[in-house]
Order: structure tokens, then sequence, then C-alpha cells
């Protein structure tokens, strides 16, 4: 039940998270009389002009449940407003909101904290894209069939405990000074090495602390590849080696690194994109940088939710390959409506600035996952 409350939670924080870069958008449509209860100041309208606080308050038990599902989802009318014209018609949003229409919309940095988190939620719930597949015939030592990337690595270290067991009873058969035991020993401690990896993923802690690198020569050697990578610069030429050794080592541990930073980093996306945008856009005059950072973040939030949507077809068997078509193909073409309208360009032109983008948009998640991979590994 982990993955259900933890994908609960991922919700609520995302939620919370957009509202708090979204406080208030004119969403009251009652009007006002009187007094404010908060500061007493004459109310002209819907909310009091001094402190913000709507004029009507609601005291009922289905008004509390209301303001949870409107504070925490963000669930009102603004949805209803951004979400059809986030899938069809991405260009007029974009143009709309970044010519004044706001209070309507939800706010393009809102929409992409609660994509990711939402995004996060999924994949706790039904585990990362690949993951799910490669472990759903995964069976325990107990027989117990298991799904899920962190029980498929949990399934991992019981496979590799039995090994562990293995080799060591055949260690102590031999005695310590048999050339075979000594061998053992290093397939031993290479084993405990790669359970030291799973469990770092999935409790926090190293299982057998016995096996990790102390510094010592014997230990510091196991990350040598014989000069792979020669640059010239020896220190260079070491920290790269020995970082691939690691990867090499416990490719789980840098899995799941990988996915977490993921989440934590995933506004980068903004800061990187935005300058391939206005290289793409490039001769619109009367653009700012302001437009081309409304026009990457709603991107990205539907490209979110859109691989939501394929990652859920997937795990429910709900036409997979069908609705995996379906997003490859409509995610090139929504950038191209997007492109089109928010930039008032030709069909021709914004055919030939969407070729731009998206070869820009390889080099953009060519360097989100060298930064990606250099945290998990740096970690």
């Amino acid at each position: 039940m982990s993955g259900e409350f933890e994908a609960a939670g991922a919700i609520a924080e995302g939620g919370l998270w957009a509202r708090a870069a979204e406080p208030n958008a004119g969403e009251a449509t009652a009007q006002g009389h009187g007094k404010c209860l908060n500061c007493a100041t004459v109310l002209t309208g819907p909310h009091c002009h001094q402190c913000g606080q709507a004029g009507h308050v609601h005291r009922s038990f289905s008004a509390f449940w209301h303001d949870i599902l409107h504070g925490v989802l963000h669930f009102d009318g603004k949805f209803w407003n951004t979400l059809p014209l986030l899938v069809w018609k991405p260009g007029h949003l974009t143009r709309r909101y970044i010519h004044g229409e706001r209070a309507k919309f939800i706010s393009p940095m809102a929409l992409f904290l609660f994509s990711i988190f939402m995004m996060f939620a999924v994949f706790s719930y039904v585990g990362s894209p690949g993951s799910a597949d490669s472990a759903k015939d995964v069976v325990t030592a107990d027989g117990v069939k298991v799904t899920g990337w962190r029980e498929g690595m949990q399934a991992g270290m019981v496979r590799l405990e039995a090994q562990i067991e293995e080799k060591t009873k055949a260690m102590q058969a031999l005695g310590e000074n048999d050339p075979g035991a000594k061998a053992l020993a290093a397939e031993v401690r290479e084993l405990k090495a790669q359970v030291n990896g799973l469990s770092f993923a999935t409790e926090g802690k190293a299982r057998y602390p016995d096996v990790l690198n102390n510094g010592d020569g014997e230990d510091a050697s196991q990350f040598d590849l014989g000069g792979e990578v020669d640059t010239g610069w020896e220190g260079f030429d070491r920290l790269v080696n020995k970082l691939a050794a690691k990867a090499n080592k416990n490719p789980e541990l840098l899995l799941y690194k990988l996915q977490s930073n993921g989440y934590k980093f995933a506004w980068l996306l903004i800061p990187l994109s935005i300058p391939f945008v206005w290289l793409a856009t490039l001769g619109k005059r009367g653009h700012r940088f302001y437009d081309h950072a409304v026009f990457t973040t709603y991107s990205i939030a539907f490209m979110s939710l859109l691989f939501i949507v394929v990652t859920l077809a997937s795990k429910f068997n709900i036409a997979p390959g069908f609705v995996t078509a379906a997003a490859v193909f409509y995610a090139p073409f929504h950038m191209y409506r997007q492109l089109r309208h928010a930039y008032g360009s030709s069909r021709v032109g914004a055919m030939l600035r969407l070729a731009v983008l998206l070869t820009c948009t390889i080099f953009v998640v060519t360097e989100f996952m060298m930064i990606l991979v250099s945290l998990g590994l740096m970690g």
C-alpha cells in the first residue's frame, strides 16, 4: 500500500505547490455585501480590495471538503478553461495568457508543477516506464510475484542474498588458504556490493557496510578501468573512470537516482529550452523572453500530461499500442499548432520552425540527461 499513499501524497504536494505559485486568480463569482469579515473594509465586489478575502464565506461540512478539493487539487473553473485549450489550441492559450487573459486560466508554472508532481505520483503507483514490465514476472524466494521498481529491486536482493549464502558455504568448505576460496571471496564481495547498491535505493542504507569503499589501495583500484578515458588530464581521467565504474557496478542505483533527480530538477528543462525557442522563432518581432518562457512551460506541462496518459494506458492495457502511436504523432503536431498560433506564423513558416525546434529538443533532452547522470554519479 506504500505506493498508493506515496502517490496520494505527491498529488497533494503538487496541488499545494501549484496553489502557492498561483494564489489568486479572480475565481469568485458571487457579489459581496456589507463589510469584510476579516478586516471590516466595506465591500465593493466579490473580494475585499484591502485584504483580498472573499466576501462570502461558507460554514458547512460540504464546503470544508470543497475547500480541500479546491485548495489541494486546484479543481475549479480555470481547469476547464485551460485544459481544452492546452490540448487542442495551445497557441491560442499561450497568446491569450501573454497578452493579459490570466484570471481565467491556470498559470504556466502552476500547471507545470502540478503535472510534474502528478507524473511522480503515477510512477510511484504503477512504476516508471520499462521497470514495471521488467519486474512483473519476478518471483521472490517465497513464491510471491512482485511488480514496480522498488519491489523489483527487493526481489533482486533476494536472489543476490541466495548467491551470497551459496558461495559463502562453498568458500568455508574449501578453507581460507585454498586459491579457489580466495576467488569465491572476491565474488562474494562483489555480490555484497551489488546488494548495497540496491539497499541504498530501497532502504537508504548499506546492508553490508564492511564492503564499502574505505579508501585503501585495494578498494580504490576496483574503480580503475585501465585508462578507458584518456584525455591527457590525469585527474579528470581518474574521476571519469571512477564514476563510470560506479555506474557499471550498481546500474539499478543509478537508475533510481536518475528517476529521483528527474522530478527534483525537472524545472531545469525550462531555462534549458528557452534559448532554443528563441532561436526557433528568430525573425518574429515583438516577442520577449517572457513569451518564450510561457510557451516553453505550457508545452512541457502538456508533454508531461501526455506521458502520464501513455503510462496509464500501458499499465491498464487500454489500447496501449494505439495510445502510444497517437501520442508520438500528436506531440510534434501539438508543438506545430502552438508555434503557429502563439507567434502568428504561416503554415510553411510554422513547419520550418517546428523542424528547428524538434532538432533543438534533442539537444535539450540530451543536456538534461547528462545533468541527471552527473548528479546521480556524484551523489
